[in-house]
């Protein structure tokens, strides 16, 4: 069984910075790509980022391209989401999940693990 637990969440005013992190458990977590998903409130969950198993490619939703960067840390078991120049209509409950693929994919059915969500409030 895999767990994923975010954190980095919080209040940040626009134009500022976070970091998110999602901690991953088990052996597995090299042998498949990662991604990050959004969920603001009334409006369906998106795709975010995602990153290949090695980290060597990366996608990005066009309303994040060029602020936000998806990282991995195989050797601990982590992968993060760097998000500058922070809007308010980036304000959502952010979750991380591991696909079932080694591939980076933004198709949110090719992912079978979620963690719980961060929330991240960006204040105009």
């Amino acid at each position: 069984q895999v767990q994923l637990v975010e954190s980095g969440g919080g209040l940040v005013q626009a134009g500022g910075s976070l970091r998110l992190s999602c901690a991953a458990s088990g052996r597995t977590f090299s042998s498949y790509a990662m991604g990050w998903f959004r969920q603001a409130p009334g409006k369906e969950r998106e795709s975010v980022a995602a990153i290949s198993r090695s980290g060597g490619i990366t996608y990005y939703a066009d309303s994040v391209k060029g602020r936000f960067t998806i990282s991995r840390d195989n050797a601990k078991n982590t992968v993060y989401l760097q998000m500058n120049s922070l809007k308010p209509e980036d304000t959502a409950v952010y979750y991380c999940a591991r696909s079932s693929f080694t591939t980076a994919t933004m198709t949110q059915h090719q992912y079978d693990y979620w963690g719980q969500g961060t929330q991240v409030f960006v204040s105009s």
